[in-house]
């Protein structure tokens, strides 16, 4: 495999060669809740309830009832992180991927001799082979329908034309060959092609890759119109690291996973087979999603079964607590790129930054920096914002802030709201528009006017000054200086 193409270990390392950005434990944790629990504190951050924080990834390196195996959380919960990891100013995350898109780079197959995701091979007819004891997925409370695989790149075929996509969706393990799938409503590659193979009488083939570079992770979470179906979302990964992505072929279905993966589970999304999320539970709970509350267990979901499970030696599962600062991340930073192409393109150079709020989950909040230059710009930097609406279908708010406001800041978001922002005239409401469904607020029984659940009031918070009064809102300008003359140990001097 290509020394360029790092996997899940190699960022790991490079992770522990900076201070505060990674911390292992040997203690025995429980991966039933208590696993989540601990990190909860640790560094969960986005939408987790309080008291949370901003900290490293963590590895428990000793998980009770799966010896060997270690489980990794909290990957991507930072921004900063996730600058380090794929060599970017975390500001300029957005860019990087907006500038991926337009340079992709198409996957490779490699062959399995060189797959290190096959290094060991159970097989669903071989004695005791149970996915629950072979994969330490934990849950994130004790009202979860069972254990999760919450970062598994999710990877299938069009049995139509052949192409290929790789999405994240959630997956809880039923049985020890059974794994329930969710697909959000909505015209996901995925979905297109489960639906094809269903409506043939076929299954579908999928393999599940589990523990990859980071730049597979964010890419994955790309959506149309900026990922068309057809477009497959490995090519952006490739071109955030400048080679491809290599895949190997399973070893009992004819599809392909990501050959330096911890972990792969090669299965089949059955034809017309549904089961209740929360079967072996009854606690009528799915999981904890992105706007902090948790989910609740679907009725009837597609169900895969499990032909096979592969892995590294000493594998390590990575997951993730759904509210946590890693979806923000995950979900957010595409949603920045998406935002940034489609403004681009209709109003070159006056977008300037776009930040995909930590309290939307990466969703539901787009923060976005606009500079007025001349007369006419005023009024576009509205157009902007309905742009981003139609970039990405499932935002709800949007702050539009001047070019000296950092929109990474939400004090400095909220100051500009206080001094730059009258309710009456500035705020936008476009009701009665298709949104997200996990949000609890988007429903008849919070809104009679709302005719289904998951339609929302999108709303636009102006809170830029009106070009002709410009002069009138200038921030105090200070002496510019080096503070590292009197601040050595905070400047670096």
């Amino acid at each position: 495999m290509s020394d360029r193409y790092p996997d899940l270990r190699s960022m790991l390392d490079l992770l522990a060669q900076h201070p505060g950005q990674l911390l292992e434990t040997d203690v025995e944790v429980d991966p039933d809740a208590e696993l989540s629990g601990v990190y909860r504190h640790v560094g969960a951050w986005g939408t987790v309830m309080r008291p949370t924080q901003v900290g490293p990834a963590m590895i428990f390196n000793n998980v009770k009832g799966h010896e060997g195996a270690r489980v990794l959380t909290g990957l991507l919960a930072s921004r900063e992180r996730v600058g380090l990891m794929l060599d970017t100013d975390p500001k300029r995350l957005g860019y990087l991927l907006k500038d991926a898109v337009a340079s992709p780079i198409d996957p490779i197959t490699v062959p399995q001799s060189e797959a290190v995701c096959q290094e060991v091979v159970h097989r669903a007819e071989d004695p005791g082979f149970d996915i629950r004891k072979l994969i330490p997925a934990p849950t994130n409370t004790p009202e979860d329908a069972g254990p999760y695989v919450t970062m598994g790149m999710c990877y299938a075929t069009d049995p139509e034309n052949g192409d290929s996509d790789v999405t994240i969706h959630r997956l809880c393990l039923q049985s020890k060959d059974e794994i329930s799938m969710y697909f959000v409503p909505g015209a996901r590659h995925l979905t297109v092609f489960r639906e094809k193979a269903e409506a043939a009488g076929k299954p579908l083939p999928i393999s599940i890759s589990i523990g990859v570079d980071p730049a597979i992770e964010i890419a994955a979470c790309f959506e149309p119109p900026t990922t068309p179906l057809g477009f497959n979302e490995l090519s952006i990964a490739g071109s955030i690291r400048g080679t491809a992505v290599e895949m190997v072929d399973c070893i009992t279905i004819g599809e392909k996973a990501i050959a330096n993966a911890e972990y792969v589970i090669e299965g089949e999304l059955l034809p017309d087979v549904r089961v209740r999320e929360d079967q072996n539970t009854d606690t009528g709970k799915a999981m904890p999603e992105f706007p902090g509350y948790t989910g609740r267990a679907n009725p009837e979901l597609p169900i895969i079964k499990v032909k096979a499970v592969t892995h590294r030696k000493n594998p390590i599962m990575q997951t993730v607590i759904g509210p946590s600062e890693e979806h923000v991340s995950m979900a957010g930073i595409p949603t920045e790129a998406s935002i940034i192409q489609m403004v681009d393109r209709a109003m070159p150079g006056r977008l300037q930054n776009v930040y995909s709020h930590s309290a939307g989950g990466g969703k539901y909040m787009a923060v976005m920096q606009f500079k007025k230059s001349i007369p006419s710009d005023e009024g576009r930097q509205r157009q902007a914002a309905l742009l981003a609406f139609a970039a990405f279908s499932e935002l709800k708010h949007i702050i539009l802030v001047d070019e000296d406001v950092d929109p990474f800041d939400s004090n400095d978001v909220l100051w500009a709201m206080n001094t730059r922002f009258q309710g009456d005239i500035d705020t936008i409401m476009i009701p009665g528009v298709r949104c997200h469904p996990l949000d609890p607020s988007q429903g008849p029984e919070y809104n009679a006017a709302l005719r289904d659940r998951g339609i929302s009031c999108k709303v636009i918070f102006d809170c830029t000054v009106p070009f002709a009064l410009k002069d009138r809102f200038k921030r105090s300008e200070f002496l510019e200086v080096d503070p590292a003359k009197w601040a050595p140990s905070l400047f670096g001097g």
